[in-house]
């Protein structure tokens, strides 16, 4: 029983409007302890509790290397990308592009900001707003810009990123910005420092040009954001971004920024990427320093870059991956390198496919990822049949996991504030509430053994590889604005293929592979050993050889 495959689609109440208002309510209530076992029996915790695990608790996936490191490191410079990527189709500029038309004299920083901050302006406008983006600090925009065309018309750019616009989550510290993490209520003063991936960036003269907006607390994938507006797909604006990064993801398919970072405790960073078209790499756990970032999940938590394209992907991981002795967890880490990262021969690289489960998703998204596998071949890899036994079980220890961890990181405003949040999150926040310590042990248990099953799929294969999530991004329905929804049967879908590279730690990358007949981006995932960003940057690398690529509905074009 063990080794069959048992996760399974699920058809859950959509609620919306005021039934969604009402069952908050009741669960948030005195009858909320009678309502629990149903939704408990619905999320597959009554299910857990009847299982037996005897494997010691993993309550964080740390892939130790023996040795611990001591000082800050990144990748060499030498190291870096040295050229711009050359994609199929719509060519979107990128760091070289930018960084190019700075030296050449064709725009400047200065030009570039102003661009920018009227783009942003004109997709805020209409009924159907991207709202990408939560903060703004214009005079900051354009000091840091001003700043950074002075130091390339003196000859002396900090390096390629200099005056190269990149959007952050609002859940990262960046100065001067309060980080609200999505909330009507948290951020009520700036941020003291910049985190570590902010003042990485900042350090190598990035122009850092606002707080992207996100899911209320990233407890969803959608986006859909009542407080700070939801963000829209460029792809198509009836759509949603992704969450919980949708506002990274919108401000880089916008052509806002060819980079954002973005933040993953379930997918929230290869979900987003796979609907609006990107590159979006969660790294190994403790790869990239978390110091800085809103501490709300932090055994599953990961930050990282949406791009477009797998060059500006591996050029912002060389900048912010390393080891930081303000975060212990990052110091476990060999010291990252590129070495390798865009050789495109892969020759007897074997990839690990599990048939029933990269097969469980919408049909077009299927064949999209199946035509990937094709060219894959062609190139040289081997495809290699896999077994992963437990995903139910990691599937639902990683839901007890998260919302545990946020239910706790929210606890000394939960009593005050819990009716200021939207009210998916405070159905999320009272059910986690709800769960024991018995239960997160026993997800963690749970943990240990996936991790297992993933290490026994590693000998056999190099990468794994599956769709990126199970469809393409969803509509955005009437009624989910502008109070928000509850759609689990949607959720489930989404998140399929995402969360057993949260509870293992192992890097994971999402990249485009097609399109939906109604010109929805399609993305592929790729999970490869711990420490091993590289061979996953070259998969994705590869894929832009023989991937078309569109221009989104919505574009800003920041550059000629």
């Amino acid at each position: 029983m063990e080794n069959q495959y048992d996760l399974k689609s699920v058809k859950l109440p959509y609620l919306a409007g005021g039934i969604l208002k009402l069952f908050t309510s009741l669960v948030e209530g005195p009858l909320g302890g009678l309502l629990t076992p149903s939704l408990f029996e619905s999320a597959g915790i009554n299910w857990l509790r009847k299982q037996h695990f005897d494997e010691n608790p993993t309550y964080q996936p740390v892939h130790h290397i023996g040795e611990l490191q001591a000082e800050s490191a990144a990748v060499a410079e030498k190291e870096f990308p040295q050229k711009a990527s050359t994609l199929k189709g719509f060519q979107f500029p990128g760091v070289h592009d930018f960084a190019k038309a700075y030296r050449d004299g064709t725009t400047t920083p200065e030009e570039v900001a102003q661009n920018i901050l009227n783009a942003v302006r004109k997709g805020n406008k209409g009924d159907k707003p991207l709202n990408a983006f939560i903060a703004i600090d214009h005079d900051d925009v354009l000091r840091q810009a001003r700043e950074s065309t002075l130091r390339i018309k003196a000859g002396k750019p900090l390096s390629i990123f200099d005056g190269v616009p990149i959007a952050i989550k609002d859940e990262i510290d960046m100065t001067p910005y309060p980080t609200t993490v999505g909330t009507a209520f948290l951020g009520k003063t700036p941020a003291k420092e910049d985190a570590t991936v902010a003042a990485r960036l900042r350090s190598a003269g990035a122009l850092l040009v606002g707080k992207a907006n996100m899911h209320e607390i990233g407890i969803n994938v959608f986006g859909l954001n009542p407080v700070h507006g939801t963000t829209r797909n460029p792809y198509n604006l009836n759509h949603f971004t992704g969450g919980s990064s949708s506002g990274s993801a919108t401000a880089v398919a916008a052509g806002f920024a060819p980079v954002a970072i973005g933040a993953d405790g379930g997918g929230s960073i290869r979900i987003p990427a796979s609907f609006c078209g990107l590159v979006g790499l969660k790294a190994t756990h403790g790869r990239i320093s978390e110091h800085g970032a809103y501490p709300l999940d932090w055994s599953v938590a990961h930050i990282g870059p949406l791009a477009w394209s797998a060059t500006d992907a591996a050029l912002t991981y060389a900048v912010i991956a390393g080891p930081d002795p303000k975060d212990p967890t990052s110091l476990h880490q060999p010291l990252p390198s590129l070495k390798g990262w865009d050789d495109l021969n892969l020759k007897g690289l074997k990839i690990g496919i599990y048939w029933d489960w990269f097969r469980h998703a919408d049909a077009e998204v299927v064949a999209a990822c199946e035509a990937m596998l094709k060219e894959y071949e062609k190139m040289g890899c081997e495809i290699v049949e896999i077994i992963i036994p437990n995903l139910e079980a990691n599937r639902v220890a990683h839901s007890v996991t998260i919302l545990t961890e946020m239910a706790q990181a929210t606890n000394a405003t939960y009593g005050e504030h819990h009716k200021e949040h939207a009210l998916d999150v405070r159905i999320n926040l009272a059910m986690a509430r709800q769960l024991s310590a018995t239960d997160y042990i026993t997800a963690q248990r749970i943990r240990t053994r996936i991790i297992s099953h993933f290490n026994t799929a590693f000998q056999k294969a190099d990468v794994i590889l599956t769709p990126s999530t199970g469809i393409a991004a969803p509509e955005i329905k009437k009624g989910a604005l502008p109070n928000g929804e509850s759609d689990l049967s949607t959720t489930i879908e989404i998140m399929r293929f995402a969360t057993a590279g949260n509870m293992t730690g192992l890097p994971a990358i999402s990249f485009p592979v097609g399109y939906t007949q109604k010109g929805l981006p399609i993305g592929l995932q790729a999970m490869g050993r711990a420490w091993d960003e590289v061979t996953l940057l070259r998969l994705a690398l590869a894929a832009e050889q023989v991937m078309e690529r569109r221009e989104p509905q919505v574009y800003f074009r920041i550059i000629g």
